[in-house]
């Protein structure tokens, strides 16, 4: 898909993130035709850009939030059905949520029951509210992005369960209407989503049996991509099947999804390009015009992208070298041991599959500005 920059390369300002909206809609055309019976709510974390956004609403997804700022976005950008999570909401967060009559507010302690149930009698509104229980499931992903065991911050635990529920029943402004689920990121062994729906199951039990009325089953997100083959959609379809297969939903339960990274994670490319190239005792550095400060998840938690000379597409890789960025810390490192044609200054230099948290967790560390954002869609610029 890249290739076709091609012949494009110096319309191109560096650094710039490049997003392909026909892999954009592939893919969110991809993911509906195989969720049909399920609801499925985006998550604007992985990215929040505007036009990204418009391309996921139009399509009918709703949205998930974890901000005061992103819960702005979606309700201006359009999005009707939201829900919100995050472990540390803040009243103004949860005053905007109730307001705006989302579809559901996903508490996450035992403390936060008791601050919706009292901003709830002050707007003298009713919030409709789920409960985000921590499953204590491995999600066999990297422990940065892990956040469904019991030693993560996430959820309330399913020892405090039976008492987060007494409480819901004894708050008079709060409407419980589900379970929330998320266990982490980035995962693609689909043993993993059995082993939720199976601990699911016995946590569905354990609420009927106390007479709550369940509406919403949340699922959460966690789908990974194929960071090595950035033109591979997500098997959507092996996900819903599975879940399909070992969950044991209950009539008349909507069952819920929030996927981020899957959704936008290959329509995105950081173009850089080589400002020098440096030799040391035994390898060659390349150092590019753009760095930690645009894409920091090698850096946070030495993620793989797969990185292409975009000026030498067409030619075979011959050298090997470690990829660099500007900025002055000595984890500004994007990868090391890459092979690639043999590369130069100025040469241009594709960052693959950056749609998911890219953008979002851009910094103006060392003041060196914000990348340049372009869009391609039927194979031209907009």
């Amino acid at each position: 898909m890249i290739e076709k920059l091609k012949d494009v390369l110096t319309e191109i300002p560096t650094p710039s993130y490049f997003y392909d909206i026909d892999i954009l809609e592939k893919t969110i055309d991809n993911l509906l035709s195989n969720s049909e019976d399920f609801l499925v709510f985006y998550s604007l974390k992985a990215n929040s850009n505007p036009k990204i956004l418009e391309v996921i609403r139009k399509k009918g997804l709703g949205a998930e939030v974890v901000s005061t700022g992103e819960l702005k976005l979606a309700l201006e950008s359009g999005f009707k059905n939201i829900v919100m999570s995050g472990v540390g909401k803040t009243n103004e967060q949860i005053k905007l949520a109730i307001t705006n009559d989302i579809e559901s507010i996903n508490i996450e302690s035992i403390q936060e029951i008791e601050v919706v149930d009292q901003i709830s009698q002050e707007l003298n509104k009713t919030a409709r509210v789920s409960l985000r229980v921590n499953p204590n499931v491995d999600p066999l992903t990297h422990k940065a992005i892990t956040t469904g065991l019991y030693e993560n911050k996430f959820g309330i635990n399913f020892e405090h369960l039976g008492y987060a529920l007494d409480k819901i029943k004894k708050s008079s402004n709060i409407e419980f209407i589900g379970l929330h689920f998320h266990i982490g990121s980035q995962i693609t062994d689909m043993s993993v989503f059995k082993n939720l729906c199976i601990r699911v199951n016995e946590i569905i039990e354990f609420v009927l049996e106390r007479k709550f009325n369940l509406k919403m089953l949340n699922l959460g997100g966690g789908l990974g991509i194929d960071y090595h083959n950035p033109n591979n959609i997500p098997n959507f379809k092996e996900y819903f099947n599975t879940l399909r297969k070992f969950l044991l939903k209950p009539k008349n339960v909507k069952v819920c999804v929030e996927p981020g990274r899957s959704v936008v994670g290959q329509c995105g490319t950081l173009i850089s390009k080589v400002l020098f190239k440096k030799e040391l005792a035994n390898k060659e550095l390349l150092i590019l015009d753009s760095g930690m400060n645009h894409l920091i998840r090698p850096a946070l938690y030495e993620a793989f992208h797969m990185i292409q000379n975009l000026t030498k597409i067409h030619e075979n890789p011959t050298h090997i070298y470690d990829i660099h960025g500007p900025i002055c810390e000595s984890t500004d490192c994007f990868a090391k041991n890459v092979i690639l044609p043999l590369t130069n200054r100025g040469d241009y230099i594709a960052i693959r599959s950056v749609g998911a948290y890219g953008e979002v967790m851009i910094s103006d560390y060392n003041l060196r500005g914000k990348p340049h954002f372009i869009f391609m869609k039927n194979n031209k610029i907009e």
